[in-house]
C-alpha cells in the first residue's frame, strides 16, 4: 500500500525522513553512514540537508539537474527489463568526494546547492507526478535516479518512486551504497533495481579515492539490498594503478558470487581521466578482459565489459527544459522556499544571513 504524504506543489524544504533531533537544537542525519551532526543554519557533508531551528530538511527536494531518456542497459543494467527505455534523472549532492569524479557540477553540486541556500536558484523544480508524466510522455517505462547520489535525495526518490509504481513504471537506483540500514529498509519497498559500485576490495582505495567509506560497509549494504528483495547489479570502474590488480578484481568477482549469486551481473567499465586523476590514462582493454576471464573462472555467468563506457554521467544531456512541458522561463524562475521554516528572503544558511560572518555550512 502506498504511503500518503503531502507533496509540495512548489519548491520548499521537506523534512529529512531519517533524523534525530536533540535538545540543544542540533540534528543527526541517518541517511548515509556519515551520520552528520548538524547545527542550525548548517549542512551535512553532502550539502543537501540543512538544519533550520532544530529540524533537518532536504534542501534539494524536487530540484532536477539533468534528464535523459535512453536504454536501461546504459545505466548499466542488463538483466532487468532489457530493451526498455528509462528516464534518468539527477539532482545535486553526494556523500563521496571521489578524486576521479567526472560529474562534479551535478554529483557534488556545490554551486547549485549554495544557490538554493541563498534563495537564488533557477534550477528546475518538478513534482513527483510531473516527473512521472514526463517519463510517460517520452515513452520511458522506468525512472532511474542517477548522476547524483540518490541516498542524499531520499525524500524525493521515495515520493517519485511511489508515483512511478502507481503509474506502472519501474525504478532504478544507481548508488555508491554508502547508506545506512535504516535508509535502505525505507527505500527497498519502492525500488526495483539497485545498480551499485564496488570500487575495490581494498579499504585503502576508498580512503584514497573516495575519502569516506569503508569497503565493509559498502558490501554489507549491497548484500542487504539483495536480502530485501531488490534486483542488484554491480559495477567496477577499473582505474590504472589504483584498483587494477588482477587479484583484487578476482576478489570482487568471488564476493559477488558468494553474496549475490553466480548469476548476478557484474559490469566492468573503463576509466577516463578526470579531476585529480587527470594524469592517469584510460583503462587498457587488456586488464578489463583479464577481469572478465577471471570472473568467469570463479563461476560468475553474467560479466559485461564496457570498453568504451565509464561512469553514468550527465555531461552531454539536453537541457532539462527540453523534456518538460512548461515554458522554460517559468521552469527557471528563481526558487525561494515556500515553507514556514524560512524567512521571506529565502536564505537558508546561517553563513548567508545579513550581519553573520562566514562560517561552515
Amino acid at each position: 500500500m502506498s504511503e500518503v504524504r503531502a507533496i509540495p506543489g512548489q519548491y520548499q524544504l521537506v523534512p529529512t525522513r531519517l533524523q534525530e533531533q536533540e535538545a540543544n537544537g542540533t540534528t543527526r542525519c541517518n541517511l548515509c553512514l556519515w551520520r552528520c551532526k548538524i547545527g542550525h543554519g548548517q549542512r551535512g557533508f553532502c550539502q543537501a540537508h540543512v538544519n533550520r531551528h532544530g529540524t533537518l530538511y532536504n534542501l534539494s527536494y524536487g530540484i532536477i539537474s539533468a534528464i535523459e531518456v535512453g536504454r536501461i542497459e546504459d545505466k548499466p543494467v542488463r538483466c532487468f527489463r532489457p530493451g526498455t527505455k528509462v528516464m534518468s534523472i539527477g539532482s545535486y549532492g553526494c556523500n563521496f568526494r571521489c578524486r576521479g569524479c567526472h560529474n562534479l557540477e551535478i554529483s557534488w553540486g556545490l554551486n547549485a546547492l549554495d544557490e538554493l541556500a541563498r534563495g537564488a536558484s533557477t534550477a528546475a523544480y518538478v513534482t513527483p507526478e510531473e516527473l512521472v508524466a514526463t517519463a510517460q510522455r517520452h515513452g520511458a517505462e522506468g525512472i532511474a535516479f542517477t548522476y547524483s547520489e540518490p541516498a542524499v535525495w531520499l525524500e524525493y526518490v521515495i515520493d517519485a518512486s511511489i508515483a512511478a509504481r502507481n503509474a506502472g513504471l519501474y525504478t532504478v537506483y544507481v548508488s555508491n551504497s554508502f547508506v545506512t540500514d535504516e535508509a535502505l529498509e525505507m527505500m527497498a519497498p519502492h525500488i526495483d533495481v539497485l545498480c551499485s559500485d564496488i570500487k575495490s576490495m581494498d579499504a585503502a582505495f576508498y580512503s584514497d579515492i573516495c575519502r569516506a567509506a569503508d569497503i565493509k560497509d559498502v558490501l554489507a549494504s549491497i548484500a542487504k539490498a539483495k536480502t530485501l528483495g531488490i534486483h542488484v547489479e554491480t559495477r567496477t570502474n577499473i582505474i590504472p594503478g589504483k584498483n587494477d590488480d588482477p587479484e583484487t578484481l578476482r576478489k570482487i568477482a568471488v564476493w559477488i558470487r558468494d553474496h549475490l549469486g553466480a548469476d548476478s551481473p557484474w559490469h566492468i567499465t573503463k576509466f577516463f581521466p578526470a579531476y585529480e586523476l587527470s594524469d592517469i590514462p584510460p583503462t587498457p582493454s587488456e586488464i578489463m578482459w583479464v577481469a572478465h576471464d577471471q570472473a568467469r573462472g570463479t563461476g560468475l555467468t553474467k560479466v559485461f565489459v564496457y570498453d568504451d563506457k565509464g561512469c553514468d554521467c550527465a555531461q552531454q544531456n539536453l537541457p532539462v527544459a527540453t523534456y518538460l512541458s512548461q515554458d522554460p522561463s517559468a521552469i527557471h524562475q528563481v526558487k525561494v522556499c515556500a515553507g514556514s521554516c524560512c524567512g521571506p528572503d529565502g536564505i537558508l544558511l546561517k553563513k548567508y544571513e545579513p550581519g553573520t560572518t562566514k562560517a561552515s555550512g
